[in-house]
């Protein structure tokens, strides 16, 4: 990990502890970008339509790095342009009637609730599934649901204590049961490995911007399979369609073409996307951050991550200060959150390590939550013994 913190730049003048919120860019990440900007200065090749799909191609290098990150396949992934619109997407292609219902838990981020609760005003009936001593249990959903349960949307870490939930548990659950099993991945990937070929889930959306280092305005939106014909796809644009023969340079030569007929759409996750001009630079980005990360090795950034968050742990309570986070291995990511008393210290102790350039966040959601520390495999034992430190002075000084 000694090689990999040489491409992160931004941690030479602050210890950055925020992962969690939006990390910081790698340095191949933003040279692959520079270089991308290089060439749209030039339209180095034969005509600006070759140069287009050109564009067109380099984008594409996202997929299969996305697909190896999950252990999926490469048509199975849309590039999308957030965990937001993934989830919104997922929302929207769902086939429900008045009456069916989606199951939620209350500790989750805003935005895995928010497309559903607009859905409410065509008759879907939201359950709410109460956290259970900051922790999200399969069979506590198991309970709730019904004759008309549709959905599980879930969160495979939350966002505020940076609870792990067993995502295999909620796999077997959904598949039993017949439910669609939605999931927001953004608080794991990139530091806790999923393998959808061990775990399957039907929809799974993650932005680039938090573990997996590339805050550039892209992400993914996987889409099982046996799933991508059962749901509603979205309205399309051109790039949805078919590739006509001989490609679309040959295609707009053409004098007989006309706007309305009967098109023929693309029978992958790709039919997701937005279908025009799309955020080259974001998935160009993406896909370097996602290429060093295959280079160090989930497995490894895992490792780094749980030793990091073992001595953060022990440190905070070797001070006697509250872990928010559950404890157990296997519900542990990389996200720690602990608490100095209310939530108004905890926000004077998180502006203190502010200005020692300590950066950390403080979050809640249902009661649950405090200051978060996210570490990375950037992150070193130095980066955990400064945090501490800081925490031990601040804390003096607050009361």
């Amino acid at each position: 990990m000694i090689q990999a913190r040489r491409h992160f730049p931004g941690l030479l003048d602050k210890t950055f502890l925020d992962a969690a919120c939006v990390s910081l860019a790698s340095r191949p990440a933003v040279e692959a970008i520079e270089k991308f900007l290089g060439l749209t200065l030039i339209c180095p090749l034969e005509s600006s339509t070759a140069h287009h799909i050109f564009m067109d191609e380099m984008r594409s290098a996202a997929r299969p790095a996305v697909a190896r990150l999950i252990n999926c396949h490469e048509d199975e992934i849309a590039l999308v342009e957030s965990t937001t619109h993934g989830l919104t997407l997922a929302a929207g292609a769902i086939r429900l009637e008045s009456g069916d219902r989606v199951l939620l838990s209350d500790l989750e981020f805003l935005e895995v609730a928010l497309p559903w609760t607009q859905r409410r005003r065509e008759g879907i009936e939201i359950d709410v599934v109460p956290h259970h001593h900051g922790e999200v249990r399969a069979e506590d959903f198991a309970a709730r649901i019904t004759p008309r349960t549709r959905v599980i949307c879930i969160s495979t870490v939350q966002w505020s204590n940076g609870f792990r939930l067993d995502l295999a548990a909620f796999s077997k659950l959904c598949r039993e049961r017949g439910i669609w099993l939605v999931v927001d991945a953004i608080q794991q990937l990139g530091a806790v490995p999923i393998d959808l070929r061990d775990t399957p889930v039907d929809i799974l959306c993650c932005g680039g911007h938090k573990w997996l280092n590339s805050p550039f305005g892209c992400g993914f939106f996987y889409v099982n399979r046996e799933a991508q014909q059962r749901l509603t796809p979205p309205l399309a644009g051109y790039l949805d369609v078919q590739d006509p023969a001989g490609g679309w340079g040959e295609y707009f030569q053409t004098p007989s073409i006309t706007p309305v007929q009967d098109y023929s759409y693309v029978t992958t996750a790709r039919r997701f996307e937005t279908g025009g001009t799309a955020n080259y630079p974001g998935a160009i980005g993406l896909a370097a951050s996602l290429n060093l990360i295959h280079d160090i090795g989930q497995q490894n950034i895992a490792q780094h991550i749980f030793a990091l968050t073992d001595r953060l742990i022990a440190g905070l309570q070797a001070m006697k200060v509250e872990v928010v986070t559950p404890l157990a291995r296997e519900n542990r990511s990389g996200i720690v959150t602990f608490s100095v008393g209310s939530a108004a210290e905890n926000v004077k102790l998180m502006q203190g390590l502010l200005a020692r350039k300590v950066l950390v966040s403080v979050r809640y959601t249902s009661e649950v939550g405090g200051v978060r520390v996210s570490s990375h495999f950037y992150n070193n034992d130095s980066d955990i013994d400064t945090l501490l430190h800081a925490v031990s002075e601040v804390r003096q000084q607050i009361t």
